[in-house]
């Protein structure tokens, strides 16, 4: 028995050797494969650690390291009387007051830039964040840390000045603030500008107020009871938050796209266990008399099986460690080219974060490359296992097939189905990305049935070519499982890809349409951050709109409001809503509004609601700017694309009765019909005067351009993982078709016996890869249908808190599936042509051997 063993090893390894020795390119392909499954995912993985951790080091370079931050649980500010208390109590060593505003700076050139201002005690602040310790320049004054009109720049900043300017302007409220250029900060990260809390508190009109207060506590401090302290004035609640709340509330913000991302990579990871599969398939098919002269000299079943488990093991082996090297280099790319968020927009703008390597990561998603491997070698090793010696030698015994079992498809197809009505886990959509495995699993798995199906419904050829190919495809349809799975797989994955995209693209475009009526727009702020710093009075908006040429002016002001502690701000839109089911993209039903008489309606976003477990009638209570709380009802659900994590609309007239805040952020002007635009801008610009420079003006037509352009940047990743798996399916076919050749060169010798010629060998071949493709596509394209519906419908909702209408790109569809059947069609061909060119001449001598 150990000589046995001895004999199957050398034998297995031998033959492993020359099969990798004599056919490279095969083995290539399916390392390639699994390499780029790998080395999609992990980029994924690293890009969003790198851009985590350069937006964490930012963060902690702005907050230092206090042991908690105060922050009001509700509103966007804490009174300045707080600070005060705080520092004569004995638990806190050190108390430091921060006023942090979101504002825009507008360069020499005209371009406005968005910045933070951060407005500090300079001899406070620097013992809990020693990188917003101010450096003042050689010439500036002795006392600049205290000049309320100097600012200190961190490197970012700096880089936004001209050579040799001094002097810097941010836009505040209706008008402009010139500041000077006292020094630099070392915080790295976005422009960050630092300078005296008393001189921020003027300039920003801030007076009175701070956004957070820095603590660091005596020993023994009982935070709890300190809180609970601060808190018995119940119309200022406060909450104690950790420094690094921003960092996870990032963190939260990008993880569904995340998630999603990788999880389409690992999809082209599992196809690429299909290209395994076609790969051992083909060594087993070729190796079939050497195995079977190894076991008659004593190579046992399990020993032909281990044997193909470790061929694919080291393929997988390979695969993962080049697939390591390569995501590596795609993450540095894809960071320099599509930044941290490779597009989504969650970071915002900066610059390209550093490369952050992950040895974890990388030895993950490297065992799954082996794990994936190993899947596809399984079904050729058992194979190998089932090979009779005896008989095979004679060219006899069975196909390798196992059972059929037919139910197995449709029962994975049925729970697919099932777990797309099972709710998101830790608010991501699980249950739904194994329905999709399942999906994919189950529809290869009903191939053959598939291959029945469609075949029956063909008239037999009249010429015998097409004949012996339809006939032969039928009787081989287990074999069309090894041809087409990949196919299938990577049809599908792209056919869900291009609904998805196109879904989602079709969705926001119709939603533009709904959310831009006006003929021209104006808006002061980029963000809703920014809306609170940059502002236009109500009396210029009534002077814009008596300008000849404004038929009508509509005023929308944005306010973010911090209704739940730990939350992320909500942003409010107080604008002209009227008849919302006219001008709001509204989803589902719209309540009466004699339901709740006397309190006003606010109408929710899609996302608002699945964040904060909400539904329409309930009542929710506001925090207003000054302090006060108003009781407002949700009377319906809007579709909003441009915040995924919610956002609440209000009729302006009833924002200004709660609240009396006039102030407006965008204007939306319909113009007469001889009305020139451009001269119009003129002359808005010229009656506001210097707070004219506060306007940026847009057209719906560019609007709608630079939205799409954002979307299309943030789903270009998706191009890439399609044509990744087109090409991994191609491959596929390519290595089963090989296969198929050298398993059948008896069968093809008795046919040049009976007279047909290689041409007609070739020929038949080919019309077998374009039945199998043509197969392929159709149960592809149905498949990817299934699996488009799952993202639609199920991933997308659950991951992003938005709905989305299923559209379906019909001639992009078919142009990918006939691209498909013709390049898969081709690929036989092809692989047959090189399979066959050298062995026609022995598949005649081939027959032979059985006499």
């Amino acid at each position: 028995m150990d000589g046995a063993a001895s004999l199957g090893w050398r034998g297995q390894l031998r033959l492993i050797g020359q099969q990798w020795r004599h056919h490279p390119g095969r083995l290539l392909i399916a390392v390639l494969a699994i390499a780029l499954g790998v080395a999609l995912a992990l980029a994924v993985q690293l890009i969003n650690r790198s851009a985590l951790a350069e937006f964490g080091a930012a963060v902690r370079s702005v907050n230092g390291q206090p042991d908690a931050e105060l922050r009001p649980a509700s509103g966007a500010r804490l009174p300045e009387s707080v600070y005060a208390q705080l520092a004569a109590r004995p638990e806190v060593l050190l108390a430091s007051p921060v006023l942090e505003v979101d504002t825009l700076m507008q360069l020499g050139s005209g371009q406005r830039v968005p910045v933070k201002v951060l407005g500090i005690d300079a001899l406070v602040a620097p013992a809990l964040a020693p990188a917003l310790l101010p450096r003042p320049a050689d010439d500036a004054p002795r006392l600049a840390l205290l000049d309320p009109d100097r600012v200190f720049l961190n490197p970012a900043a700096q880089a936004l000045l001209g050579p040799g300017e001094r002097t810097l302007a941010l836009l505040s409220g209706s008008g402009r603030v010139t500041l000077a250029w006292a020094g630099t900060v070392s915080a790295e990260g976005p422009p960050l500008l630092v300078m005296d809390i008393a001189g921020a508190q003027a300039h920003l009109d801030r007076l009175g107020q701070i956004s957070r207060i820095d603590l660091r506590f005596a020993p023994g401090t009982d935070r709890e009871a300190l809180l609970a302290a601060l808190n018995a004035d119940p119309s200022q609640p406060l909450r104690l938050a950790q420094p690094e709340e921003a960092t996870l509330h990032i963190s939260n913000l990008s993880r569904a796209y995340r998630v999603n991302l990788t999880v389409l990579a690992l999809v082209a990871l599992f196809t690429g266990a299909f290209l395994v599969w076609s790969v051992q398939a083909l060594a087993v098919a070729k190796q079939v008399p050497q195995l079977a002269l190894l076991g008659v000299l004593g190579l046992d079943a399990g020993m032909r099986r281990r044997g193909v488990l470790v061929e694919s093991a080291l393929i997988g082996t390979l695969g993962a460690g080049l697939g390591v090297a390569l995501g590596a280099g795609l993450a540095w790319l894809a960071l320099q080219r599509l930044g941290g968020d490779l597009g989504s927009g969650v970071f915002g703008a900066g610059a390209a974060p550093p490369l952050q390597w992950s040895s974890g990561a990388a030895l993950l998603y490297a065992g799954l490359g082996v794990v994936a491997a190993l899947i596809g070698g399984w079904q050729p090793a058992r194979q190998a296992e089932r090979i009779a010696p005896a008989l095979a030698l004679k060219g006899l015994g069975d196909d390798g097939e196992g059972p059929a079992r037919r139910g197995f498809g449709p029962l994975l197809l049925a729970l697919a189905l099932a777990l797309c009505f099972v709710p998101p886990v830790l608010d991501l959509p699980l249950a739904a990305y194994v329905a999709v495995a399942l999906l994919l699993l189950g529809g290869i798995a009903c191939v053959p049935a598939g291959v029945d199906a469609v075949l029956a419904r063909l008239r037999p050829p009249r010429r015998p070519l097409a004949l012996l190919a339809v006939e032969r495809t039928r009787d081989q349809r287990q074999h069309a499982t090894i041809a087409v799975a990949g196919v299938i797989a990577s049809l599908a994955l792209s056919v869900a890809l291009t609904v998805m995209v196109a879904s989602f693209r079709d969705s926001v475009s119709d939603w533009l349409t709904q959310v831009l009526p006006a003929d021209l727009y104006a808006r002061t702020a980029t963000s809703t951050s920014q809306a609170e710093a940059v502002y236009l009075e109500p009396a210029l908006a009534d002077a814009i709109a008596a300008l000849p040429g404004v038929r009508q002016l509509q005023a929308m002001r944005v306010v973010p409001l911090q209704i739940a502690p730990g939350r992320a701000a909500v942003p409010l839109i107080a604008r002209e809503i009227g008849d919302p089911a006219r001008s709001l993209p509204l989803v589902g039903t719209l309540l009466d509004a004699r339901t709740q008489p006397g309190l006003p309606a606010v109408y929710a976003s899609e996302g608002y609601l699945a964040q904060h477990g909400a539904r329409p009638g309930d009542r929710l209570v506001l925090p207003l700017p000054d302090g006060r709380r108003a009781t407002v009802w949700i009377r319906g659900t809007w579709r909003d694309y441009a915040r995924q994590h919610g956002s609440l609309a209000i009729e302006r007239a009833d924002w200004i009765a709660l609240s009396g805040d006039r102030r407006v952020n965008d204007l939306a002007l319909w113009l007469q019909p001889d009305a020139d635009a451009a001269a119009l801008q003129q002359r808005i610009r010229s009656v506001a005067g210097e707070a004219g420079d506060l306007l940026e003006f847009a057209t719906p037509a560019a609007i709608r351009a630079t939205s799409l352009a954002i979307f299309d940047r943030s789903f270009a990743v998706t191009t890439w993982l399609q044509a990744v798996a087109i090409a991994i399916g191609l491959a596929g076919i390519a290595a089963s078709f090989s296969a198929q050749v050298l398993a059948r060169r008896k069968e093809f010798g008795t046919l040049l016996h009976l007279g047909l010629s290689r041409r007609d060998v070739l020929t038949l071949v080919t019309a077998e890869g374009a039945l199998w493709s043509a197969v392929g596509a159709t149960l592809g394209l149905l498949l990817g249908l299934a699996v488009s519906g799952v993202l639609v419908w199920v991933v997308n909702p659950q991951s992003f808190h938005w709905t989305m209408d299923l559209s379906l790109p019909v001639a992009r569809l078919a142009a990918l599936a006939g691209a498909v059947v013709a390049a898969g069609s081709a690929t036989a061909w092809l692989s047959a042509r090189i399979a066959a060119g050298r062995d026609l001449g022995d598949m005649v001598r081939a027959v032979k051997e059985d006499w």
